[in-house]
């Protein structure tokens, strides 16, 4: 970063983003309604647990930066991102221990942790690293620092792990497999004002293959991160020539400086993964655990219009559900073709409801599949191979766009009457089928079915 853009990051904060008026000027996101105001009408909206309100100085904008334990926490239960109880790399299987029990219907405000800025590459130093973007050290979140300097659960190797840090399981009461959890966000208020967007080697869309060809479709030249600057043989990540890109928030935007002007774009809070235990592997560290593949259980399924007022629904495939979160991002475009979003810590509140088979209670679609649902639609989704690191990864986009379109024609045909055929051609007239995200290994895409229409 040039000095012109680590001082600019330094003024910004410096104004005090993040405290007076920050969630307040996020709140322009969401349609004038604001994340408190999505909080209050989801919690009105829906039965069971006790309410979330949107009183707490955080959830207004005029609260500090959200230190472990410190703010306004609605939920029912509150988790924190302890070291010794957060996986690095790798999300809960269906052997593992919860980290917390709650009832079904209840609510739990989860603080999560962003991977970047504590990655090897960056120096696993957070002090270090936001400090050399203008942040004061105690802008800098201690359980980052924590997790960064003293984690140890399962030994690292920036190489093979994923880099999310996972937060969780919690035992829903009452979940069973063959029931679906439904999730609904009732809250995500960042914790920092501040976010990093990173493109690493071999990585994202513009990646070079595993022997350094370009990929299908591009020249050499056109590979991102330029080729030239790939010191992965020096087997020590922070020589590696990664890109990190600093991005300060005010006014409810990410700025992000280039020569001597900036871009600006509008937050979008929301967890980039959220889950159950699906894969039953021996030890912490299986490759059918990695963080990085979205699966039937969800984890890292990227999809921007998950943030508040939304609801994911999730096959349960162990006792407990064992739900999890991590990836907190603070804006996404769909693709998040560089490698990652705007990743930035979030506060998260969610309401966990356990749905039986026969009740209504949920899109018969998500027995099986993963299934999502917001105020203006109805979201179908697709994933290009939804098992997990079984044999490697599947990453055709054309996979994953027809499992969206037979996802939606069975929610169509089961859930909303219609037969096959006008289903389908009402697809094509006017459903939206968006890429979801192609960095993965396991690549999505999911539908937008407007409610509207069904009106």
């Amino acid at each position: 970063m040039t000095d012109s853009l680590a001082e600019h990051a330094a003024e910004t904060i410096a104004r005090g983003i993040g405290r007076r008026g920050f969630a307040q000027a996020v709140a322009g996101i969401f349609a004038g309604v604001g994340i408190a105001g999505t909080a209050a009408a989801c919690s009105s909206a829906t039965g069971g647990g006790s309410g979330v309100t949107p009183s707490s100085p955080a959830a207004q904008g005029n609260g500090p930066i959200l230190q472990p334990g410190s703010g306004d926490r609605p939920g029912d239960h509150y988790l924190s991102s302890e070291v010794d109880q957060v996986l690095w790399g790798y999300v809960p299987t269906v052997e593992s221990r919860p980290v917390l029990q709650m009832k079904s219907g209840q609510t739990v405000t989860v603080d999560t942790v962003s991977h970047e800025g504590i990655l090897e590459d960056q120096g696993r130093n957070p002090v270090e690293y936001f400090g050399s973007h203008g942040v004061a050290e105690a802008d800098v979140l201690r359980d980052a620092v924590d997790i960064a300097s003293g984690y140890d659960r399962t030994p690292r190797n920036f190489d093979v792990d994923g880099p999310h840090v996972v937060t969780g399981p919690i035992f829903v009461e009452g979940a069973q497999p063959g029931d679906v959890l439904r999730i609904e966000t009732l809250e995500a208020t960042p914790r920092v004002p501040y976010g990093v967007v990173s493109s690493r080697h071999g990585k994202g869309a513009l990646g070079a293959t595993a022997d350094g060809a370009a990929p299908a479709g591009i020249a050499l030249e056109e590979v991102m991160p330029p080729l030239a600057t790939d010191g992965r043989k020096t087997k020590k990540p922070a020589e590696y020539g990664n890109v990190s890109t600093f991005t300060a928030v005010e006014d409810g935007h990410g700025v992000m400086p280039f020569g001597n002007a900036a871009v600006r774009f509008p937050l979008r809070p929301f967890m980039g993964m959220m889950g159950v235990a699906y894969a039953s592997a021996p030890g912490l560290t299986s490759p059918n655990a990695n963080s990085i593949p979205p699966t039937l259980g969800g984890g890292n399924i990227d999809i921007g219009l998950l943030g508040p007022g939304s609801t994911f629904y999730l096959p349960v495939f162990a006792d407990g559900a064992l739900f999890y979160v991590g990836d907190p991002h603070l804006a996404m475009g769909d693709g998040e073709v560089a490698l990652t979003a705007m990743e930035g810590a979030l506060r998260g509140t969610f309401r966990l409801t356990v749905c039986k088979k026969g009740s209504g209670d949920a899109p018969s679609v998500a027995y099986g599949y993963p299934f999502a649902e917001n105020a203006d639609a109805w979201i179908p989704i697709g994933l290009s191979d939804p098992d997990g690191a079984v044999n490697g990864q599947g990453n055709d986009l054309n996979v994953a766009m027809r499992r969206a379109v037979v996802n939606a024609l069975n929610f169509l045909q089961d859930d909303r009457g219609m037969d096959r055929p006008t289903a389908y051609a009402y697809l094509s007239a006017a459903a939206n089928f968006s890429v979801s995200q192609v960095v993965d290994k396991t690549v999505g895409v999911h539908a937008q079915i407007p409610k509207a229409h069904f009106g």
